[in-house]
């Protein structure tokens, strides 16, 4: 061995001596990890309840905000419009389910978005500003909302819930109560995205009905006419943008 490979040699002992010292010293060393400690004392002053029973009511409206989310915008609608459209197609896993719902929700942010607006101009920037309380908070932010579904709320549906809650009959939109509304607003999406979805199964339907009538006449009973009807049925989805008239008669449909 040359005197250059003897100082390489030597290099690497001096090297690998080095790393080997510092790994003992990183796994030795104590690391500091923060900790969250979350724990009910007794409070020393009636702020101190109130600001505890606040961040409890944060909380739970924090774990009921997906299903606020779903239940209360033009979520239900779109949703089952492009479920029942997959269906139609006899694509029984394409889309994908998560590409659906996806595809959904990015609609949905779409249509809600004046009233997403108008609720952080009313009501949240204000109270993050401290100009209102949190009572008025709340109260600023579902008058958009409540807007909203009134005037997806069929008059039929609202009266039914109405008549069941057994309240005293309201003169105004003003007088009925979100929990008489929310289950009004959504029997009548959910009416409405069945109603569409009926429109949408006709030409499939009727494409299906062909084949199989020619399958029949031909004597091959025994070839399922999905299999014929499919790719017709996807041909005729992409020569009319059958994507782009759906979205559109979705989000005509909410304005």
């Amino acid at each position: 061995m040359n005197k250059l490979g003897v100082k390489k040699f030597k290099l690497g002992i001096l090297i690998s001596s080095i790393l080997i010292i510092l790994s003992n010293i990183a796994v030795n060393a104590q690391v500091s990890m923060p900790s969250l400690n979350i724990s009910m004392s007794s409070a020393n002053s009636p702020q101190e309840f109130s600001k505890g029973l606040q961040i409890l009511i944060w909380m739970t409206v924090l774990t009921l905000a997906p299903s606020i989310f779903v239940m209360a915008t033009a979520f239900i609608r779109i949703v089952i419009v492009l479920s029942l459209t997959r269906q139609a197609m006899g694509t029984a896993s394409l889309p994908p389910s998560q590409v659906i719902v996806g595809l959904a929700m990015i609609l949905t942010f779409f249509v809600m978005a004046p009233t997403f607006n108008e609720i952080n101009t009313q009501s949240f920037q204000p109270y993050m500003n401290n100009k209102i309380t949190q009572q008025v908070a709340l109260k600023k932010g579902l008058e958009p909302l409540r807007k909203f579904m009134f005037k997806q709320t069929d008059e039929s549906d609202l009266a039914l819930f109405v008549q069941l809650s057994k309240i005293k009959k309201p003169r105004v939109t003003a007088d009925i109560p979100t929990y008489v509304l929310l289950p009004s607003f959504i029997i009548s999406e959910l009416k409405t995205a069945f109603k569409i979805g009926f429109m949408i199964f006709i030409p499939f339907l009727i494409i299906d009905i062909v084949v199989s009538s020619i399958l029949v006449s031909m004597g091959m009973l025994f070839l399922p006419p999905v299999m014929i009807s499919m790719p017709f049925k996807i041909i005729l989805f992409v020569l009319i943008d059958g994507w782009h008239l759906i979205a559109q008669s979705l989000i005509m449909g909410f304005r």
